[in-house]
């Protein structure tokens, strides 16, 4: 819907009750497609990240810290995807329309999830270095209450950019359009619609995401630095294939999330790069969600274990109850 104008041509300075999300353009084949294909990727994610989630829970073996900050890099993959699949899907096939506070509601938990997830990949990264490197140090280093506290930190860090970044958004005037060349409400095409200068935004969005990606990958970087060299140095046959592959997932994880984040938001001129954003915010807020469990699942020995696991126990049950029945029966 266009904007309202007054009877000068001057555009209507009233307040935006909602926005338009235009989404993907092309007609009703390319948006069928474009909705069997996000709904795949939407349920995929959902049935892997709760399997994961499920399996951490139930399996004792699982209960360590890598497991434990696993467990919640589910749980925010999974709110991640929940936040823009659903409305995405809506948008394929009735109105595009979004209110404004629902606009605002989006940003707010897509930047919060996303940052927490960006904190907590450099976490984790932390956490196989004091394993790998300080392995008799590591059970008092990272005991629960510290494996808490820096997850707490980690939302802790999310909600506060959140805070920052969408306060800092819809405080603009939004006068000169209402359609929102995306299809989720963020930064870089909200930015566009406003009728102010946007330097500051620009500045902030650039600063403090350069702040948390540069940060976040310098300790990874370090971690790992350390942990190759440590892997490196430790006798053959002695669990570093092992090692490897779990350190492996990891790197594969950050490497496809951080790189995707840093051509959005790492650059100044992501703002006007909108089709080459979409298709990046793609991969960025469902392909990788869907990605990490297969990841983490299908590289780490442990996870399949616990799954097979978790698979034998209805059959076990089964053939309990078939024993007892018969010696009733006797």
């Amino acid at each position: 819907r266009a904007m309202p104008t007054l009877r000068n041509g001057n555009l209507s300075a009233l307040p935006l009750r909602e926005f338009v999300l235009e989404g993907f353009r092309g007609g009703v084949e390319i948006q069928a497609l474009l909705f069997a294909v996000f709904l795949a990727l939407y349920v995929v994610t959902v049935l892997g990240n709760v399997s994961m989630i499920v399996v951490i829970t139930l399996d004792a073996r699982l209960h360590s810290p890598m497991y434990f900050f696993l467990k919640n890099l589910s749980f925010l993959d999974l709110c991640y995807s929940s936040v823009i699949a659903p409305n995405a899907l809506a948008n394929f096939l009735s109105s595009k329309a979004i209110s404004f506070g629902g606009c605002a509601a989006q940003l707010f938990f897509f930047s919060f999830l996303g940052t927490t997830e960006a904190i907590l990949l450099a976490i984790m990264a932390y956490d196989r270095f004091m394993a790998i490197c300080s392995p008799l140090h590591y059970p008092v280093t990272m005991c629960p209450a510290t494996c808490v506290r820096l997850v707490l930190g980690a939302y802790c860090g999310g909600c506060l950019n959140s805070i920052i970044e969408t306060s800092l958004t819809f405080q603009l005037p939004f006068c000169s359009s209402n359609r929102i060349d995306h299809f989720f409400c963020d930064v870089p095409p909200l930015l566009r619609l406003a009728c102010a200068n946007t330097a500051l935004n620009e500045l902030v969005m650039f600063g403090i995401c350069g702040f948390i990606l540069v940060g976040a990958i310098l300790g990874i970087l370090v971690s790992y630095g350390y942990i190759a060299v440590t892997i490196l140095r430790m006798r053959p046959g002695s669990g570093r294939h092992k090692l490897f592959s779990t350190c492996g997932s990891h790197l594969t994880a950050v490497s496809l999330f951080y790189g995707t984040g840093f051509i959005i938001y790492g650059q100044p001129g992501a703002v006007e790069s909108m089709e080459q954003g979409k298709v990046f915010s793609v991969f960025y807020t469902l392909v990788i969600p869907v990605l990490n469990p297969l990841i983490y699942s299908l590289r780490n020995k442990d996870v399949k274990d616990a799954l097979r696991r978790l698979g034998e126990r209805p059959t076990a049950s089964c053939s309990r109850e078939a024993v007892r029945g018969s010696v009733h029966e006797d």
